[in-house]
């Protein structure tokens, strides 16, 4: 249950995908539209840690895609256009890009322009493809990389094969992971379609663009969305160091027993999802160390989203995610039944769940936990950079007066993005003639990475799979998918 990589042919893409010379409706005197503004600030740790590992041929960037049926003369370029001016004169860091002056020193760098300046902007980055949702995915995830420094992010309109007779139609939107996450691209999803499915005429929607930019211009100089870190309350002395004590007693406890069994020993009850949707391969180079076998699957990290413990935003459109750990329980009597282990380990999970998005102390850890990553990710980069251009040097092992116990092995195979129950994200009622249909998404994945998504969606609880295939030995994930959709059948 695979897609295979298949790459988007020239004669595969829509007329439309080339730029259109931009014409519009709306008339103003010259004057009113010679103003550009410029903003920057730096990428906080959150962002830091996303960006630098994304130089390499895009890792994590993501893409959302929705099919939707809507009536044919809502799907012209000229509305598609000035609805995604809106959408990125609202939404700055949809707009800007990245410059890197130092592993420490990376900013995003934003112009406000004037409304002509940006439905230009706009159309530049508005494709159309001839494709379905699935095999533009496919294409994303094992492809050439969409997006650079240079353009952050795209809209894409796609119609397949016969679409255009059963006004059936698909939008991906596509972004770096260091400029949002996969709720903020929920929530501007549903202001796309709020735009382009409500009661505003095409000149109307290129006046509400000039008269937001008016009102923007008059009211504020041009500003980028505060990091996820500028949110945080400042600490004390006192807390700093409470905050780092109680760190490292958290890391402490990410300590997990594994043993050495092969996945053909797998149990089924290591997995506690449903599946409604087949995996995904997404093909990375092969590695250049030997893989590593498969073991049982105690551990695995989760995105959290942090918005909940901020002030509100202005902008959602940030990125806005921590981490926390699940810890399966694996010193169970062997003679347990299979659904007792089953139902033993998800209640377990539910409950690490439940604490992590309540716990007074989430702020304090993920302050750490980002500081931590930017940190690695720094010294990773740079590791990367001496190794392509040949001056790398490994660093003289530390000798150290004493022997230091190994820590028990606690390796995170699996990542989690359980996003929850969308149905409160999008409003239907702000665009009557439109119906959304099915959602799915992923991001480009880094060499041995899996990942597993989850969702409700249009009343329906969906899941997604995806993994490096050169990452693991032989058909190890294939058979360990196979027994994750044999164990929900049996137990759920």
């Amino acid at each position: 249950m695979t897609f295979t990589a298949t790459l988007l042919q020239p004669q595969q893409i829509h007329a439309c995908a080339v730029p259109l010379q931009v014409k519009s409706t709306y008339t103003s005197a010259p004057h009113a539209y010679s103003c550009t503004e410029h903003a920057e600030r730096q990428l906080g740790n959150s962002e830091l840690a996303y960006f630098l590992p994304s130089r390499e041929n895009g890792v994590n960037d993501i893409c959302l895609y929705i099919d939707f049926h809507a009536p044919e003369h809502l799907i012209t370029r000229a509305r598609l256009r000035v609805v995604w001016a809106i959408l990125r004169a609202r939404h700055p860091l949809l707009a800007s890009k990245v410059v890197m002056r130092d592993y420490a020193d990376v900013s995003f760098v934003y112009t406000r322009r004037n409304p002509m300046d940006e439905l230009a902007e706009a159309d530049a980055s508005l494709v159309f493809h001839s494709t379905t949702g699935p095999d533009f995915l496919d294409s994303h995830l094992n492809g050439p990389r969409i997006l650079s420094d240079d353009r952050l992010s795209q809209l894409a309109i796609l119609i397949p094969p016969g679409g255009l007779a059963e006004q059936n139609y698909t939008v991906a939107f596509n972004a770096t992971h260091f400029i949002g996450d996969g709720l903020s691209m929920h929530q501007l999803a549903n202001e796309f379609f709020s735009l382009l499915g409500g009661s505003m005429t095409n000149v109307e929607l290129e006046e509400k663009l000039a008269e937001e930019w008016r009102i923007s211009r008059e009211s504020t100089p041009a500003v980028l969305p505060a990091a996820l870190e500028m949110g945080y309350p400042p600490e004390s002395k006192l807390g700093q160091a409470a905050g780092d004590v109680a760190f490292q007693l958290y890391q402490a406890k990410q300590i997990v027993w594994e043993d050495t069994h092969s996945l053909d020993e797998l149990e089924l009850p290591d997995v506690l999802l449903h599946v409604s949707h087949p995996s995904t391969k997404v093909e990375r180079k092969p590695y250049s160390e030997p893989a590593k076998p498969l073991s049982r699957c105690s551990l695995m990290y989760s995105a959290l989203n942090i918005r909940p413990f901020l002030p509100a935003a202005p902008d959602p459109q940030v990125l806005a995610v921590g981490y926390f750990n699940v810890i399966l329980p694996s010193f169970l009597p062997q003679s347990l039944a299979d659904i007792s282990t089953f139902w033993t380990r998800a209640k377990s999970a539910k409950v690490q769940i439940t604490k992590a998005a309540r716990s007074p102390l989430t702020v304090s850890q993920n302050r750490r936990i980002g500081r931590d990553r930017a940190k690695n990710a720094r010294i990773w980069a740079k590791e990367d950079d001496e190794k392509a251009r040949g001056t790398f040097k490994a660093p003289t092992p530390q000798t150290q007066a004493q022997p230091v116990s190994p820590k028990t092995p606690s390796a995170a195979l699996l990542g989690l993005s359980c996003i929850g129950d969308l149905g409160g994200l999008y409003r239907h009622a702000s665009y009557p003639s439109i119906t959304l249909i099915n959602q799915c998404g992923g991001t480009r994945q880094r060499s041995g990475g899996m990942l597993l998504f989850t969702r409700t969606f249009a009343g329906r609880f969906r899941m997604s799979f995806q993994y490096d295939e050169n990452g693991f030995e032989g058909n190890l994930v294939e058979d360990f998918w196979k027994k994750c959709v044999e164990g929900v059948e049996e137990f759920m």
